[in-house]
């Protein structure tokens, strides 16, 4: 039950990235892309901007398919597919750590991003969200 329950919580905190990124890309909230001043200036340059736009609704579309997966897995998987998805999540999160962490945190420190220290609440927030996923199998 707790296995359903956090890819259940997984699901509706994505979902909501989800909706942002398809209908407020610019905001600051859910992890949308008005965190970054780069949105903003992209739109001085149509071409970019709208090279921009497509990659934040691909990457919406991409979430999109994992969370649709990850649905058929809550609601027909059995604890030992559930688990193995959880699995998966972790280690397919810690990916972060490699190419976007580093990134970002040098686009904040170079003040390319508001809130400052965005970059950190984010790094907590997803080392916190592959720590749920570990407990969850381990339960």
């Amino acid at each position: 039950m707790v296995v359903k329950i956090v890819i259940l919580a997984f699901i509706a905190l994505e979902t909501s990235n989800v909706l942002a990124l398809y209908f407020f890309p610019g905001s600051k909230r859910a992890n949308a892309v008005g965190v970054f001043s780069a949105w903003e200036k992209s739109k001085q340059y149509p071409e970019i901007h709208d090279f921009v736009k497509y990659l934040v609704n691909w990457v919406a579309g991409t979430k999109l398919i994992f969370l649709l997966l990850l649905g058929v897995i809550v609601f027909f998987g059995d604890l030992s597919i559930q688990k193995l998805s959880l699995i998966a999540l972790a280690v397919a999160t810690l990916t972060f750590y490699w190419r976007l962490f580093p990134l970002v945190r040098r686009m904040d420190r170079n003040g390319q991003i508001q809130p400052k220290n965005y970059s950190m609440i984010l790094g907590g927030m997803i080392f916190i969200l592959i720590l749920l996923f570990t407990l969850a199998v381990l339960v």
